[in-house]
């Protein structure tokens, strides 16, 4: 759905007669079929590196960009998010377009929420601030160590630290919870997230994810950064996954159960599967050779299934598998998911783990002291 934007932030210096667009990205549309559309030269595209092809795959379904165009219907800038944190900016320069890396500029806020809860966390989180992802991420958190139906009951007491991106004014991305607390039973649940995982107040992971190893590899030819920004040209070059080296024709496996939402070609990422894991998580395998007899969108597949087998379709420099992860739509290292246990925090990590903890410990407990649920079931307030 369009929809015109009163302040449309890209440059400063545009025509008073330009107009600006939000839109949702289509499902299965490429850049080079956007650049199609918007009568764009394709040698844009095709000039690109191969890094860069690839990247471009990294658009999803129902991402919201902008466009601004002149009186003629002509796209003078386009700003088409790959991530939460970096974009694809193109532009008319003089009487030729350019196309960059940039980053997202937003602005953080940290919040704590406060609820006794009436009908159940979901439902009373959704309802005290309207956003289904942190109500989404607060179960999944706490799901392998609450049954939320048989403990939490009503006047049960949670309270949340969070943080939440804004764009152009408008929340966008998913929210990150540093900490969390649920009151059942007179026992406290703490959850504390450090370096992108769940633990309890001991330092014991309770919201862990396994992934197994996709292929046989001979090397890892690539692993995955999330870039840096260019001190002087302003841009930045991701690599949102890992890549393995291994012989075309390697078998590919599931890394975990999960059912397949993706099968085809996608950009720069060639012939490529997407699975959904569950509680958030999504795994991609890119520049495959083929894919396994069988395999099509919407079906279920097991941990170590064969689903394809390696090959270097699309851009790609040699035989590899291209894996990515994400959570939430946000890419994760996949190497930080592939284990066999969940891990408890040792060492240097769990020095550092436990002063973060107990500072947020006594904050949701003041929080929680502080909140008179008399009159009002919940509260929300921005965090210093």
């Amino acid at each position: 759905m369009k929809k015109i934007l009163l302040i449309f932030l890209l440059l400063s210096s545009v025509s008073f007669g330009a107009i600006g667009e939000k839109l949702a990205w289509d499902k299965g549309t490429t850049l080079l079929a956007f650049f199609e559309q918007n009568s764009l030269p394709l040698k844009l595209y095709y000039n690109l590196s191969s890094q860069d092809k690839e990247l471009t795959a990294e658009i999803y379904a129902g991402v919201s960009y902008y466009v601004l165009k002149d009186d003629n219907g002509d796209l003078l800038q386009a700003l088409i998010p790959i991530s939460e944190d970096v974009q694809i900016h193109i532009y008319k320069d003089d009487e030729d377009y350019k196309l960059d890396f940039i980053p997202i500029v937003y602005t953080s806020v940290q919040k704590i929420l406060t609820i006794s809860v009436q009908k159940s966390p979901y439902q009373d989180i959704i309802d005290a601030t309207s956003d289904v992802s942190l109500a989404n991420e607060f179960i999944n958190a706490y799901k392998k160590s609450i049954n939320f139906k048989k403990f939490v009951i009503k006047d049960d007491k949670l309270a949340i630290i969070y943080t939440r991106k804004y764009r152009l004014g408008k929340p966008f991305g998913s929210p990150d919870i540093k900490a969390s607390v649920i009151e059942t039973n007179k026992k406290s649940n703490y959850i504390f997230a450090y370096k992108g995982r769940y633990y309890d107040k001991k330092g014991k992971e309770v919201a862990g994810f396994l992934l197994e190893v996709p292929v046989n590899y001979t090397r890892i030819s690539s692993k995955f950064s999330y870039g840096r920004l260019h001190p002087i040209l302003k841009i930045i070059r991701p690599h949102y996954g890992v890549d393995y080296a291994a012989r075309i024709g390697t078998p590919i496996r599931a890394a975990a159960d999960g059912k397949i939402i993706y099968v085809g070609v996608k950009g720069g990422y060639g012939k490529t599967i997407e699975i959904n894991n569950g509680n958030g998580i999504k795994t991609l395998y890119a520049h495959m050779s083929s894919f396994a007899k069988g395999i099509h969108n919407g079906m279920y597949v097991k941990k170590g299934q064969i689903i394809g087998k390696v090959g270097t379709t699309g851009v790609s420099t040699g035989p590899h598998l291209h894996f990515g992860v994400y959570k939430n739509n946000r890419p994760i290292n996949p190497l930080g998911s592939i284990r066999t246990a969940k891990s408890e925090l040792k060492g240097k990590d769990k020095q550092e783990f436990n002063k973060i903890a107990q500072t947020y410990m006594k904050e949701l407990d003041d929080a929680l002291e502080k909140s008179s649920f008399e009159d009002q079931k919940s509260f929300i307030s921005i965090k210093d």
